[in-house]
């Protein structure tokens, strides 16, 4: 992998700090950044101070220069677009590249996605990751690969020690090829249960506030009896920080996706994912007081708004 180059691209919260990390640590001998604004990724580029790091002009451009190329980019209809301003250049040739797609999107996307490519003689990985903005930043994400074993084996350079700290194996240890659209069910179906969940503390926090209990010793409690991520969230809600921050750390609206896609899986199960839609009515409450810069965990503010308190906590 030393004679290696790479391609990142999308620079949100994630995509930074993973990219970040491969530029450190990654055994590719260029990254090539791109994004759609571009001055994101020159100023990206700037802050990790590496040689080897440069910033393509055009998205043709990046791909042409890479031999593998990672996106991380908001939803299916951003990936779609990269694939279809990708794949439209016939003369482009494709074969020997490999796509990995870090996205949180639809099973049917990455289905279709790795059709596409791999009509061109180019390999596709769906790798979903799961992590906040902090764990992409240190190096700790899980990531979950699927697809041809030949492609993903291109890519595990890149993974544990790299960018994250464990491997989900889709194949059961098989070794076999899998389908593409098993990572992204499994995606979406692990979101819908982190943001079920920070829906069921922000309801428990507004409680404790209108029983005159009070969220410190809930937070307390928290911490002692399930301590990690959901502590986070525990303390963006009583902090204030829901209300006051100016760039979401997770997206209303791509939460919003991600509950769309649970409940659509869920559906062809013949099952109703009632859990969801308590949780899509907060997030509704999220964006009509905050707009497209709601945060989830203003799901808190939500939720004492419907209890007769004020959204801002103070």
């Amino acid at each position: 992998m030393s004679g290696t180059c790479v391609t990142w691209i999308g620079l949100g919260n994630i995509g930074r700090g993973m990219s970040s990390n491969i530029a450190k640590k990654g055994p590719q001998t260029k990254l090539i950044l791109y994004n759609r604004t571009s001055s994101r990724a020159v100023t990206h580029a700037e802050n990790i101070g590496s040689n080897n790091v440069t910033v393509a002009q055009s998205l043709s451009e990046a791909v042409a220069a890479s031999d593998l190329i990672f996106a991380c980019v908001g939803d299916d209809t951003a990936i779609e677009a990269i694939a279809e301003e990708i794949l439209s250049d016939k003369n482009a040739d494709l074969s020997g590249k490999t796509f990995v797609d870090c996205s949180t999107v639809h099973p049917d996307t990455s289905r279709r996605l790795e059709a596409s490519f791999t009509a061109r003689g180019a390999g596709f990985v769906a790798c979903p990751v799961f992590g906040a903005p902090n764990m992409a930043d240190a190096g700790q994400m899980i990531v979950v690969p699927a697809g041809k074993q030949a492609s993903i084996a291109k890519a595990t350079p890149f993974f544990e020690g790299v960018t994250a700290k464990a491997t989900i194996d889709l194949s059961d240890g098989s070794g076999a090829d899998v389908d593409v659209s098993r990572a992204s069910t499994f995606k979406v179906l692990g979101n819908s249960f982190i943001l079920n969940t920070i829906g069921v503390l922000a309801e428990s926090l507004t409680a404790a506030d209108a029983t005159g209990l009070g969220t410190g010793p809930f937070r307390q409690w928290l911490e002692l009896f399930n301590p990690g991520p959901f502590v986070k969230y525990a303390d963006r809600m009583i902090s204030g920080d829901y209300y006051q921050r100016e760039e979401p750390l997770f997206a209303v609206d791509l939460a919003r996706k991600d509950l769309r896609h649970a409940a659509s899986l869920a559906k062809e199960g013949g099952q109703r994912m009632r859990n969801g839609e308590v949780m899509d009515g907060l997030l509704q409450g999220v964006k009509a007081e905050k707009g497209e810069k709601g945060d989830v965990a203003a799901v808190y503010g939500a939720a004492r708004k419907a209890a007769g308190l004020n959204f801002e906590n103070h």
